[in-house]
C-alpha cells in the first residue's frame, strides 16, 4: 500500500504536535519515523492508523482518501497491521489462537486467508518461528518470544500495512539484535509496507530503506540511512543521528578553517550541506577524527573520560573548540594530551593545494 501524507496538522488544544508534514511512502516499503520524545512520530502514526483525525491535510493510503479534518475512515476499514510497544497480548488466548483472531475478524481479510485459516496460521507461526509453540499462553513465552507472537498477529490478515510502534524497547539489548532480523525477515517474506516508529537511531539506520527524522513535530531530513548518517542536512540531524561534533570556523568557498588554535588547518567541505556553511561550522563524526600522539603541526586535546566498548573506546576529549566525542581503537588514559587528525579532508585539502 502506498502512502500520500499531504499538508498534515495536528493540533491538542494549543499544541502543535504536527505541523505541515508532507511525506510519500511506495508500495513494500520499510520506513522508520525517528526522533526523540515528544517530536510528532507516534502521532503521525496513530493517524496512520485512524486512532486519531488530522486537525488540516489529508492521509491518503493506496489512492483512498483514509483522513482529513473533516472525515477519518476507522482502523478497521484500513487493512492495515499493527505491533505495539507493550505486546498487548490476551493471557487467556494461546499463540494459535492470536493468529487466529486476525484472520476471522479482520473486516479486510482475503477471502483466500479465511477459507485456509489453519494453513495461513501454520505459516506466520513458521515464518516468526514458533511453530512449535502453537499452544502455549503468553505468561509461558519469554519476551522475544511475546514480541513474536505480537509480530505474527499483526500480518496473519495479510495487511496492506504495518505499523510499528517502538516495538523493542522493553527488550534487553541481545533480544533487540534477534528481533531486528526477525523483523527484516519477515519484511522480505511479506513485502508488506511497514511504517516503524523509534528513538533507536541503531535500530532505524540497520532496518530502514528510509528514514524519516523528526523533531518537534516537523520532518528534518528524509533520505536513505548512508544519506541520514553520512550527509546530515540540519544540525539536529548531524547530533541527534551520528552524534557530530559541530567544530566553528570559518568558510572560503568550500574550504573551511577551524577557528581557536594556534594552528590553521583547512578541510576539504564539497558534501557539508549549505546549513553548516551559513552557521559557520563543519560536523564531524566522533568515527571520523584519529587520536595520535601530540605532535607539531596538529590539533591538541586531552583526555576528560573514556568508556571501554569492547572493540573501541569512547572518549570525552577537551579542545581549544570544546568538548568533543570521538571514537577510536587506541588506547589512552584519562588525562592523556593527544593529537586529533581529520585524516581524509585533509588528505583532499592538500591535493587542491597542490593543483
Amino acid at each position: 500500500m502506498s502512502i500520500e501524507i499531504k499538508q498534515v496538522e495536528k493540533t491538542f488544544g494549543t499544541f502543535r504536535a504536527l505541523k505541515s508534514v508532507n511525506l510519500s511512502i511506495e508500495d513494500g516499503e520499510f520506513v522508520a519515523i525517528l526522533g526523540p520524545s515528544g517530536c510528532g512520530k507516534t502521532t503521525l502514526l496513530r493517524l496512520l492508523a485512524g486512532f486519531e483525525r488530522p486537525s488540516g491535510g489529508e492521509v491518503v493510503l493506496g489512492g483512498r482518501l483514509a483522513a482529513s479534518s473533516a472525515m477519518s475512515l476507522p482502523p478497521e476499514k484500513r487493512h492495515i497491521g499493527m505491533v505495539f510497544q507493550n505486546f498487548a497480548l490476551w493471557p487467556h488466548m494461546n499463540v494459535a489462537d492470536h493468529v487466529r483472531f486476525p484472520i476471522r475478524h479482520h473486516k479486510q481479510t482475503p477471502p483466500e486467508v479465511r477459507k485456509q485459516e489453519k494453513a495461513r496460521i501454520e505459516e506466520v507461526l513458521k515464518l516468526v518461528g514458533l511453530e512449535q509453540m502453537a499452544n502455549r499462553m503468553p505468561h509461558e513465552l519469554s519476551g522475544g518470544q511475546k514480541q513474536r507472537v505480537a509480530i505474527a498477529r499483526a500480518i496473519a490478515a495479510r495487511p496492506s500495512l504495518l505499523l510499528m510502534d517502538e516495538p523493542l524497547s522493553s527488550l534487553d539489548a541481545m533480544l533487540r539484535m534477534d528481533m531486528r532480523r526477525e523483523i527484516q525477515s519477515v519484511h522480505r517474506s511479506t513485502g508488506t509496507a511497514i511504517v516503524y516508529v523509534t528513538h533507536d537511531q541503531g535500530e532505524a539506520l540497520a532496518m530502514a530503506d528510509r528514514i524519516v527524522v523528526m523533531k518537534d513535530g516537523e520532518i528534518q531530513q528524509v533520505g536513505t540511512p548512508q544519506d541520514i548518517y553520512l550527509r546530515p542536512q540540519t544540525e539536529f540531524v548531524a547530533q541527534f543521528v551520528s552524534k557530530s561534533n559541530l567544530i566553528p570556523g570559518r568558510w572560503e568557498q568550500e574550504t573551511f578553517f577551524p577557528t581557536g588554535d594556534q594552528i590553521e588547518i583547512a578541510w576539504a567541505g564539497q558534501q557539508v550541506a549549505e546549513t553548516f556553511r551559513r552557521s559557520g561550522q563543519y560536523p564531524v563524526r566522533p568515527d571520523q577524527l584519529e587520536l595520535g600522539p601530540v605532535q607539531d603541526g596538529a590539533l591538541r586535546g586531552s583526555i576528560l573520560n573514556v568508556q571501554f566498548q569492547g572493540k573501541e573506546f569512547h572518549y570525552d576529549v577537551r579542545t581549544s573548540y570544546g568538548q568533543w566525542e570521538v571514537v577510536s581503537a587506541r588506547p589512552f588514559e584519562r588525562g592523556d594530551e593527544v593529537s586529533l587528525h581529520l585524516p581524509a579532508a585533509e588528505r583532499r585539502q592538500e591535493l587542491r593545494y597542490a593543483k
